[in-house]
């Protein structure tokens, strides 16, 4: 798993690229809790278009960041889901909570 962090003022860019699983999930998750702390209140969002492969500890990692930002009222998005990424977001519920933007100017616009 590949992951850039892009610093957009109040947006944190997560963009990730490979496998987002049992494997990665913990280096993935310890990297955007330390960018989050340095940065303070921001809003996240999480580019899926190089992600080919998500297990339920993928979930993990996005469903903590949520609860993380949503203590301070920032919000978290999703851009870029593959089909078989897509899927495993519905039927695990996050669209509930979590919004999917078409582009990262829709995300910056909605938050």
């Amino acid at each position: 798993m590949i992951l850039n962090l892009i610093n957009k003022g109040k947006l944190l860019m997560a963009v990730m690229s490979g496998e987002l699983d049992h494997h990665s999930a913990e280096s993935v998750r310890v990297k955007l809790d330390n960018k989050l702390e340095e940065l303070g209140e921001v809003n996240l969002l999480f580019d899926f278009s190089g992600v080919n492969f998500m297990d339920s500890s993928g979930i993990g990692v996005v469903i903590g960041r949520y609860k993380k930002i949503s203590e301070y009222g920032g919000k978290v998005g999703i851009i870029n889901l593959k089909p078989e990424i897509k899927r495993i977001f519905e039927m695990g519920g996050l669209f509930r909570i979590i919004k999917e933007y078409k582009s990262v100017e829709d995300a910056l616009k909605s938050f």
